[in-house]
């Protein structure tokens, strides 16, 4: 039974001269018996929890642990989410380092200086993995933690529109005569695009091509001039998983500021790719051993294997990081500086990569990484194989990330799409994203599967028998009409914001 009382307490209730001692007095017993009994079967149980209205008295614990619980039932599994590039398994001791962290604030790096330091350990190592320039006389790399690749990335972005400005000035530009910067890119994850909206950045777009579906040379020299701030290079491709040719447009830059006297910086977005190449094709030259290369983002809740929340930015050198990115404050109990977007956030995930560094090491992560990629040498191989499907991207080390994309094969005719097949997938728990790409390659549909650590063979396996088992449900009974779109909204890489559409029940009150 719950009671609402007449005067809000945050003690007990106390029965106002108009109010019924009886029910005062029943509410109290019921809420002693409470604690004894059956969570399904006690005091209050016939009772919805609230959903949009602030509640007005405490409750038992246990009961609303028991019934937020249950409601998270109603969630996917994360570790069938093939659609997703992050951690969705660690270690037991990974996560006994997140709870002993819960309360460290990364940000106050005076009171909890130890968490500061190993934050320093890990820039230090990423920047060694990296190949930043590490001779005597010669800048240190900087970097820092972030709440994830996408905050990492804005950073980054933010960086080389600051670098821009100061040439720009120092060649006379000045007032109007700055004019909007831009930046260059290919088909991106929507992180890009937000900067470029919340920070005044032209985005230059250059289009999906049926035939390479990367960002190409000729597209980046074709959309640079002075107002360019910086090329974003993608190593890892979030719409079909294919490194982005880092060499390749490097060096078409190089020729461009020989032609034309235009020194353009890359920015490498490598939020998957970071933390795969380095250890699995260690000879695959992409990151600051190209003099071009500034700043990288990466993911350390993705390939590095660390859990949800949190990114990493590196600069190459301190000249590549503008002083005025960087603020001090005091109030936190001593001078201390930051160059995040955010502020406060937990200090559990950078503790954790750190351990996940140091328990792994480059074996360790070249011996997880291989793993993932021949589980998707194997998917691609039996999916390929299925008969109705051509494959795009087969998970190739050299070429690109650990995921598999496929497209129906345009050769047959199908009575069946791939937004059909996602849903029979879905139906026994697997999230197998189908999508559209981008311009200007709108009308393919493609399906593609993201492998991370804790997705064996053996998951591979049985994924695979209900890919078989779906496939010949829609051959045998195709749908009237096969599915143009998906028929959830709940993957989209356009960041198109989600609707919250009023219950009829809602409606009616």
């Amino acid at each position: 039974m719950i009671v609402e009382p007449t005067q809000k307490s945050s003690g007990p209730v106390i029965p106002s001269k108009d109010e019924n001692p009886t029910i005062v007095a029943t509410a109290r017993t019921e809420s002693r018996q409470a604690m004894n009994d059956d969570l399904y079967g006690g005091a209050g149980i016939g009772h919805s929890l609230p959903k949009n209205r602030f509640p007005v008295l405490e409750a038992d614990p246990r009961r609303v642990y028991g019934l937020v619980h249950d409601e998270l039932m109603l969630d996917g599994v994360s570790r069938m989410n093939l659609a997703t590039f992050c951690t969705t398994w660690v270690e037991p001791e990974a996560r006994a380092l997140m709870e002993e962290s819960l309360d460290k604030n990364i940000v106050d790096k005076d009171e909890y200086p130890q968490t500061a330091e190993l934050e320093t350990r890990c820039v230090d190592m990423l920047a060694q993995l990296w190949h930043a320039p590490n001779a005597p006389g010669v800048a240190h790399a900087v970097g820092t933690s972030t709440t994830g690749s996408s905050e990492a990335a804005m950073l980054g972005g933010l960086a080389a529109k600051f670098r821009w400005r100061a040439r720009r000035r120092a060649a006379g530009a000045t007032g109007s005569a700055l004019a909007t910067p831009n930046m260059v890119c290919g088909p991106v994850q929507v992180c890009w695009e937000k900067f470029a909206r919340y920070f005044d950045v032209e985005i230059r777009q250059a289009p999906m091509t049926g035939d390479e579906f990367v960002l190409t040379p000729r597209q980046v020299i074709e959309r640079c001039d002075e107002n360019t701030i910086a090329v974003v290079v993608t190593f890892g491709q979030t719409f079909t998983g294919r490194y982005e040719n880092v060499v390749a447009i490097s060096e078409a830059l190089d020729k461009l500021q020989r032609d034309t006297g235009l020194d353009i910086d890359i920015h490498l977005d490598a939020a998957s790719g970071g933390f795969l190449a380095p250890f699995v094709e260690p000879d695959l030259v992409w990151d600051f051993r190209l003099p071009r290369v500034k700043s990288i983002n990466a993911s350390g809740h993705k390939m590095g294997l660390a859990p949800l929340g949190l990114g990493w930015a590196i600069w190459r050198d301190t000249d590549a990081l503008p002083q005025d990115l960087i603020f001090n404050v005091n109030y936190l109990g001593g001078t201390m500086s930051t160059f995040n977007l955010n502020f406060s956030r937990p200090g559990g995930q950078v503790i954790t990569q750190y351990y996940t560094f140091v328990r792994l090491g480059r074996e360790g992560y070249r011996r997880v990484h291989t793993a993932a990629y021949d589980t998707v040498a194997h998917l691609a191989k039996e999916i390929g194989g299925f008969g109705p499907f051509t494959i795009l991207f087969d998970g190739d080390p050299a070429q690109g990330i650990t995921a598999v994309t496929w497209r129906l094969n345009p050769d047959q005719e199908h009575r069946f799409s791939l937004f059909d097949f996602a849903e029979k997938l879905r139906a026994r728990g697997w999230l197998v994203p189908a999508y559209t790409l981008p311009a200007d390659c709108e009308e393919l549909v493609v399906q593609r599967i993201i492998v991370r650590h804790g997705f064996s063979y053996d998951m591979a396996d049985m994924l695979l028998i209900d890919m078989r088992r779906a496939l010949l449900a829609l051959q045998t009974a195709p749908p009237t009409t096969p599915a143009t779109a998906a028929l959830n909204d709940t993957f989209n890489h356009h960041a198109v914001p989600a609707v919250r559409y009023a219950s009829a029940a809602s409606a009616q009150r």
